[in-house]
């Protein structure tokens, strides 16, 4: 792993379009793939995300520093970690703090700071979730009144996609590279 100016980190197989907008302290896995148009912003403390994620265009990740109730914002750092094998939807928003392992955010749905994704979640397409708790593994939040239930397993990897946008990504759009570390002689 890499680290390039502002703090930005991409591991080898991570491809992120150079289109997209990577603020602050942010490290991106191995084979990770970020498409044009997304933004992720570190601004109250760096996002970590990990291997075999999928960030579609006009996805915002942003890690936000959150309103007191006399409005003023916190100063206080907080690292926001997503886990592996997500999809993050085109045109989706996410500010949760934890995110774990085969979760998907489907298009234009949205994600608030308070809640958590465990694991093998689905929240569907323009469904919002701001609650403050954790859903349970292989949670869906569905439909116009973001109805719950729980399915049986949980979504499978994007390992088929991901490894045709890495074939097909660099033909098309410049990427950033990961920076080489100078080592000393």
């Amino acid at each position: 792993m890499s680290a390039g100016r502002n703090g930005l980190k991409i591991a080898p197989g991570a491809m992120v379009c150079a289109e997209s907008e990577l603020k602050g302290d942010v490290t991106v896995g191995a084979h990770t793939v970020i498409h044009p148009k997304a933004r992720i912003v570190a601004e109250a403390g760096p996002i970590i995300i990990g291997d075999n994620n999928l960030i579609e265009e006009q996805v915002e990740i942003i890690n936000r520093h959150p309103k007191s109730e006399d409005g003023t914002s916190n100063p206080n750092q907080t690292v926001m970690i997503i886990g592996n094998n997500n999809v993050f939807e085109v045109g989706c928003t996410c500010e949760s703090l934890r995110i774990g392992d085969y979760n998907v955010v489907e298009a234009k749905a949205s994600v608030g700071r308070q809640t958590q994704l465990s694991s093998g979640c689905i929240i569907g397409a323009m469904c919002s979730v701001s609650s403050s708790e954790e859903l349970p593994e292989n949670t869906v939040i569905f439909g116009s009144k973001c109805e719950r239930r729980v399915q049986l397993e949980r979504p499978p990897a994007q390992t088929l996609q991901l490894d045709f946008l890495t074939k097909i990504l660099p033909n098309y759009h410049h990427l950033k590279k990961p920076v080489k570390s100078h080592t000393p002689m």
